[in-house]
């Protein structure tokens, strides 16, 4: 299952996460802190595309989206240069602000217009993407902000080889999200990324090397105790990854279909019970301020794994395993415009193989001596649990909550985790694609987006 591949790889890669904070709608992971399942996703087209998309075929002249408390429309200007050269301009309202400040006098229309000579209700970004080849795109971008007088450029370019996939991307400054959900901006941030196709089962590989640039700081001036995640700290850092996975049908139904009704989605058209799982190693070192801390290292949980730190020299080495294993149960052929599907995804990860092991051991020798087990030694072997459901209301609309699960032993508390609530609009005569408003109680965020090939 892509997402499956796509959590894992957070433990250690940069992934981007759907976010209305920037223009762009994303941000990346910081190392070392996966995304939410709801919000890690895999083929997207470019955010000005998503919105030019529904702009043109879903009757949307503006596509709303929320952030603590800012409530901000938008609408893109598309630019077909050629049909290798697209362009687009996007702009965005605040739209809050402005009714803000027509509360603070008479309501009147030479003040209306005079609140939206406001620069800071705006912001603008162009974009602009060029098709050298089929193999081969370029993406540059440039998005001002009006409330602050700040300005964010992006350029990527990506090459698809016959087996593998290669990113090259700058950013200055890149915008990051960390487990608490605080976002960090760091001055100049660079990756070049090579990763093998995914496949459904088999052996897979991923290498990166990232540079970071200037000190981070806290997003727009947020105001809070966190510390700057190591991570983002200035230096050169070099990851690389080697899994296997394996997806078993445990019950796959053989009914047939209704006859001349397509699917609302093909990727949810077959009742089944199934179970995946991949296991993997991964190493990483690091040269400068960020090796002070490792994803292996130091994971939120305590994670172990070998690992070696050279002070002198600021550089560290780490390396350990990983695992997860997913289930998945599927009623329905998402054909009927009622009662026709029902979907239930859960997955257990195990981010630091070292620390279940030593875990798991000390639990054999409680075991064979007779011992009571303690608390911490039972957490260490307690996986990171995620679960998904998935309901149809009516026709192409279901309802779909993703969330992580915290189990705390010590405090005997289990509670949901980065809960994200969905309602899921499926393109039938895409065969996989649908629109997604959703929204993140923890961040207080919504948004609209367009996704592709997700199951």
């Amino acid at each position: 299952m892509k997402k499956l591949r796509w959590a894992m790889e957070g433990e250690f890669w940069e992934l981007d996460q759907s976010t209305p904070k920037s223009l762009e709608g994303s941000a990346r992971a910081v190392p070392g802190n996966p995304n939410p399942l709801g919000i890690s996703r895999g083929t997207r087209l470019s955010r000005p595309k998503q919105i030019d998309f529904m702009q043109r075929f879903m009757a949307t002249p503006f596509l709303p989206s929320f952030s603590a408390g800012t409530l901000q429309l938008q609408r893109v200007l598309p630019l077909q240069f050629s049909g290798d050269w697209f362009a687009t301009l996007l702009g965005q309202f605040n739209v809050l602000e402005f009714v803000s400040s027509l509360k603070q006098g008479e309501l009147s229309k030479s003040r209306c217009l005079h609140a939206l000579r406001d620069k800071s209700l705006y912001a603008l970004g162009f974009c602009s993407e060029l098709l050298f080849t089929d193999d081969d795109t370029l993406l540059l971008s440039y998005d001002s902000y009006g409330h602050n007088n700040t300005s964010r450029k992006k350029a990527v370019f990506r090459h698809k080889f016959p087996n593998h996939n290669f990113t090259l991307e700058a950013l200055w400054p890149g915008l990051f999200v960390d487990k608490c959900g605080n976002y960090w901006d760091v001055p100049f941030s660079m990756a070049a990324d090579l990763a093998s196709v995914a496949s459904d089962s088999g052996p897979s590989y991923h290498l990166t090397m990232h540079h970071n640039s200037g000190l981070p700081t806290q997003f727009e001036g947020d105001e809070n105790s966190s510390a700057v995640p190591a991570s983002l700290l200035p230096g050169f850092s070099l990851k690389n990854a080697v899994a296997y996975k394996k997806n078993v049908d445990i019950w796959r139904s053989k009914a047939q279909k209704l006859k001349m009704v397509q699917p609302y989605d093909i990727f949810l058209s077959s009742p089944h019970v199934s179970a995946s799982g991949i296991i993997g190693a991964a190493m990483s070192a690091s040269i400068g301020d960020n090796s002070v801390r490792s994803p292996v290292e130091n994971d939120s949980d305590g994670s172990t794994g070998f690992h070696l730190h050279a002070a002198d020299i600021k550089s560290s080495f780490s390396a350990d395993i990983f695992g997860s294993v997913a289930f998945t149960a599927q009623h329905g052929n998402f054909q009927r415009l009622f009662s026709d599907l029902t979907r239930f995804h859960a997955r257990l990860d195990f981010p630091s193989g070292s620390k279940f092991l030593s875990g798991a051991t000390r639990l054999a020798q409680d075991y064979f001596n007779s011992q009571q087990p303690s608390l911490e030694t039972v957490q260490a072997v307690c996986p990171k649990v995620f679960f998904s459901v998935q309901q149809q209301i009516a026709g192409p609309f279901s309802f779909r909550v993703d969330s992580g699960v915290v189990i705390d032993l010590k405090n005997r508390d289990i509670r949901a985790h980065d809960s994200v609530f969905a309602i899921e609009y499926a393109l039938q005569v895409l065969g996989s694609a649908k629109a997604v408003a959703w929204y993140a109680p923890k961040h207080q965020e919504f948004m609209i987006e367009l996704r592709f090939f997700e199951s």
